[in-house]
């Protein structure tokens, strides 16, 4: 199987030496996803919800570019700088994933990539 590589500008681009995502076969591994605004550049965390939704426009935009959608997500893993934000991010992630529920992992971590709150991951079929 080739490796394919994603790229969108409808998600913030690499802000180091990795891909957005790569498609292997008929699954699509996005790169961690934080709450950076494709559109300025900027970091939205004045807000964890707002930071959520941000995360997961990103992982929308990439899965689309892929040929995928968070409908086809098989498996995430959330990573949180503060776990007492697990229920609020878990809030949004309902909006974004209503049924046929993914297989997840959440994590506290020391420190996320531009001090960020939160960082997602997907994994998906095409």
């Amino acid at each position: 199987m080739s490796k394919e590589i994603i790229a969108t500008k409808n998600a913030p681009g690499a802000i180091g030496p990795y891909s957005q995502a790569n498609k292997v076969g008929n699954l699509v591994f996005t790169s961690g996803q934080i709450p950076l605004d494709p559109a300025t550049g900027k970091l939205v965390d004045e807000d964890i919800k707002k930071a959520a939704t941000q995360v997961f426009e990103n992982l929308k935009a990439i899965l689309e570019e892929a040929g995928s959608s968070l409908d086809k997500v098989v498996k995430t893993v959330v990573y949180l700088k503060d776990i007492n934000d697990f229920a609020a991010v878990n809030e949004v992630y309902a909006t974004y994933f209503t049924s046929n529920y993914p297989a997840r992992s959440c994590f506290q971590v020391g420190k996320l990539p531009l001090d960020a709150k939160l960082e997602v991951e997907a994994i998906a079929e095409v």
